[in-house]
């Protein structure tokens, strides 16, 4: 009898069965895992006199990683499936034993927030600079495919409250947001280095432009190009602007205001965007023919667009990696980076947690740096900017003196 054919596999299926040979499901096993990460912490890291630490141990813990501990599981719930998934040769620490979800999440979220070297983190965790490294991308890879939902465009019925909201906090009827920018710095090698990147501060850059609502949630970002580009380039790069530029975005009902007049949905930006149909920008203010209506209106329109430099503010001072010069990264990978900070600040209010302004950058986000102004006027965002300032102004002739 003839011996049976062996079958023959592809390349690809040969490929494919390496790769699953590789990666093995490990489940949390209490005697041979880091669960008691925490303790092991917070004793290393308790506070002396004159340090900055908290005191109370649950405030301290949002010290070290910027959430709550109900916030925190939440993060870990998210990413565990991701991080139980691990090569043979495993993640351990100094003594042996296999590094837990949560010591993981929280090694990850030390780097994000403090911006510290991975030596210097993973000293604090008793685990070395490669293990700190593989974790940190692990947990990034991670949150951007498992927390992308903490990212969208709000739909009809949640816009309908931030507009609300909007009109109540400054006064403009019928706003969707507030959009603002930021630079990353880092440094680049020489062969790296080009125009492009290197910004008008002289300082290599990649850019983050983010749009945020009333409490100051990204609702729509946009990051990975560099730091040379113009806000009003970087507005033209994004797939908002391409969005809104075909009616697809920012097209919900309008407003009737005052004496009948309309405001569509609109967003507010600061003298460095155009003036466009959907994107209102202050009135200049050191031109001829100013008037004190112009003046109450860019009041209004200030109040409402600093939400956005708060956000910003907001989010390099809670995950400092970001404000902190980048030592050569990788710039195919630093938009994850960015994109999961953003991530982590919307959770954080997602979950009912809270900011901390304490720890917000003291000054503005971008530091160092001059808003460029931009002269494109659109006829109809112009019609739109002066129906919004007769509106506030009829509105001012009604109240009583």
């Amino acid at each position: 009898m003839a011996p049976g054919k062996k079958s023959r596999r592809s390349k690809k299926e040969s490929k494919k069965l390496k790769k699953r040979k590789n990666i093995s499901v490990v489940p949390a096993d209490p005697n041979t895992s880091d669960t008691d990460w925490w303790d092991v912490f917070w004793r290393k890291n308790s506070p002396s006199p004159g340090s900055v630490v908290p005191e109370d141990e649950a405030e301290g813990f949002k010290h070290y990683f910027r959430v709550s501990k109900e916030t925190f599981a939440y993060i870990c719930s998210l990413v565990r499936e991701d991080l139980i998934s691990r090569p043979p040769s495993g993640l351990i620490n100094i003594e042996g034993r296999l590094l837990s979800v949560e010591k993981q999440v929280a090694i990850a979220l030390r780097r994000l927030a403090s911006g510290e070297s991975q030596v210097s983190v993973g000293a604090a965790f008793g685990v070395g600079q490669s293990t700190v490294s593989q974790v940190t991308w692990r947990f990034i890879e991670a949150l951007e495919e498992r927390g992308r939902h903490h990212l969208k465009w709000p739909d009809t019925s949640r816009m309908d409250k931030i507009k609300a909201r909007f009109e109540a906090f400054c006064g403009l009827p019928n706003c969707c947001g507030a959009i603002d920018a930021t630079h990353i710095i880092m440094t680049l090698p020489a062969v790296q280095t080009s125009d492009d990147w290197c910004d008008p501060a002289n300082n290599y850059s990649m850019l983050l432009q983010g749009i945020v609502d009333n409490e100051l949630r990204f609702l729509d970002i946009v990051t990975g190009l560099p730091g040379g580009m113009t806000g009003s380039r970087l507005l033209k790069f994004s797939g908002f602007f391409k969005l809104c530029e075909c009616g697809k975005r920012l097209n919900g009902n309008t407003k009737t205001l005052i004496e009948g007049y309309e405001a569509r949905e609109y967003i507010v930006g600061g003298a460095s965007y155009p003036l466009l149909p959907w994107l209102i920008t202050p009135y200049e203010s050191d031109v001829s023919g100013f008037s004190d209506s112009m003046s109450d209106f860019n009041a209004m329109h200030e109040s409402a667009r600093s939400l956005a430099v708060k956000a910003f503010s907001q989010l390099k001072g809670s995950w400092r990696i970001l404000s902190k010069v980048m030592w050569r990264p990788d710039k195919q990978k630093l938009p994850s980076i960015i994109l999961v900070c953003c991530l982590l600040h919307n959770i954080i209010l997602d979950s009912g947690d809270k900011l901390h302004s304490d720890v917000a950058l003291p000054g503005h986000h971008d530091f160092g740096y001059v808003e460029q102004g931009c002269k494109q006027v659109d006829p109809l965002g112009s019609a739109l900017r002066e129906t919004l300032a007769k509106n506030l102004q009829r509105q001012q002739e009604s109240v009583p003196s």
